[in-house]
């Protein structure tokens, strides 16, 4: 049976406008991306054996076109739409960054770091750039490295600062691990480069390392 087929207090979308997204289930949710079914299956039924598959939205969001297809014979279509969509989420947590007082929205910060870095198989370096009063200048990836590590050069973050005439920075790179744990060499390259930003009179507020499903601040432990 097809979906226009059920009562239409069980489709997806009239659930949707009828009482709002957040009273959807995961697999609702992505049946609406995902609009069609193929045969013999509907939107939700896919939608069901894709959590089943990877085990989570996470885990189908990153999946790549070829793992994405070999479920069910699914097409590039339904990877793009699912791909947009996510994007489109990435951008929304962007513009709220852009807009507000950074520091209030520490949570948004934290959701855009982990949407931009958790599917890199590698280690990536970034900052963002504040000004005085610590709202959104610019987001910059600036090193990349191994599984294992990144070779980060506080010389060429300075010249970042004033090159963006920055106040303030937040840093931040992920565990490939999964582990969000700082390292010793994590907390090394930061307090190296809490005391050079603090020679230039630039403030470091954070360093954020971005693991599997979770986020270590060093400002929350204590580590600045």
């Amino acid at each position: 049976m097809s979906i226009v087929d059920w009562p239409k207090t069980e489709r997806p979308r009239e659930k949707l406008l009828a009482h709002g997204s957040a009273i959807l289930s995961d697999a609702e949710l992505l049946a609406i991306l995902l609009r069609t079914g193929v045969k013999g299956k509907t939107a939700l039924d896919i939608s069901r054996e894709l959590i089943r598959k990877f085990g989570s939205l996470r885990k189908i969001i990153e999946a790549n076109l070829e793992q994405f297809s070999k479920t069910l014979g699914l097409g590039f279509t339904k990877y793009v739409q699912i791909q947009a969509a996510k994007e489109l989420a990435v951008r929304c947590l962007r513009e709220k960054i852009e807009r507000g007082d950074t520091l209030n929205n520490l949570q948004d910060v934290k959701r855009y770091l982990s949407s931009k870095f958790r599917s890199y198989p590698y280690e990536v370096f970034s900052c963002l750039f504040l000004d005085n009063r610590h709202r959104f200048i610019t987001f910059k990836e600036l090193f990349y490295g191994s599984i294992n590590e990144a070779r980060i050069y506080p010389r060429e973050l300075v010249r970042q600062v004033y090159q963006t005439n920055a106040a303030a920075v937040i840093l931040a790179h992920n565990h490939p691990s999964g582990v969000a744990e700082p390292s010793e060499a994590d907390k090394r390259i930061t307090h190296e480069i809490n005391s050079i930003l603090s020679i230039i009179d630039v403030r470091l507020l954070d360093h954020i390392i971005i693991g599997e499903g979770q986020m270590t601040s060093f400002a929350s432990r204590g580590l600045l």
